[in-house]
């Protein structure tokens, strides 16, 4: 039986996705891309609202699951079909996006936008891993870092909202 606390938790999720080759720097300069012409905005704080992001227990849940299953394919663990479905990540499988979705729907229909679009856009890292196909497994992880950059944006573009109308915001 594992025991973790959420510090625990929060740094096996950086490690974990570090070791998939994705840095926090990464996700922030997404959404500096999707903010930067409505708030305010500095990489500092794109990385501030990224890592809050990543401090909440749903989003920690789906990233450790969403690496897992990628790694499990990699390591050809699935029985056929579902190991060739996800390994080749089949245009009508949409589980991978449904997952995702569990940390999207934690900042409301700002991020839902923001994760369709960048579903469909795919930059910065999320393009970089789309294009690993082939050489690496990352079905999940395109998706889970696209739910996390969207869910950070849409936690800055909240918290600007609040900050003009003279409130706090820490969600």
């Amino acid at each position: 039986m594992y025991n973790y606390d959420m510090k625990r938790l929060y740094e096996t999720t950086i490690e974990a996705l570090k070791d998939k080759g994705i840095e926090i720097s990464d996700i922030a300069a997404i959404v500096y891309e999707l903010q930067k012409d409505y708030v305010p905005v500095t990489m500092d704080l794109c990385e501030e609202h990224v890592l809050a992001v990543l401090r909440k227990r749903e989003t920690i849940h789906a990233v450790l699951t969403a690496l897992a299953i990628d790694k499990a394919v990699e390591q050809g663990r699935f029985e056929e079909p579902i190991q060739s479905i996800i390994a080749k990540d089949e245009g009508l499988y949409g589980i991978d996006e449904v997952l995702s979705l569990s940390i999207v729907n934690i900042y409301g229909s700002i991020g839902l936008t923001n994760f369709g679009f960048l579903d469909k856009n795919k930059i910065g890292i999320i393009d970089e891993l789309d294009k690993r196909k082939g050489d690496e497994v990352t079905t999940f992880s395109d998706d889970m870092v696209a739910a996390i950059a969207a869910a950070a944006a849409s936690r800055l573009a909240h918290s600007n909202k609040m900050k003009e109308e003279g409130e706090n915001y820490e969600a």
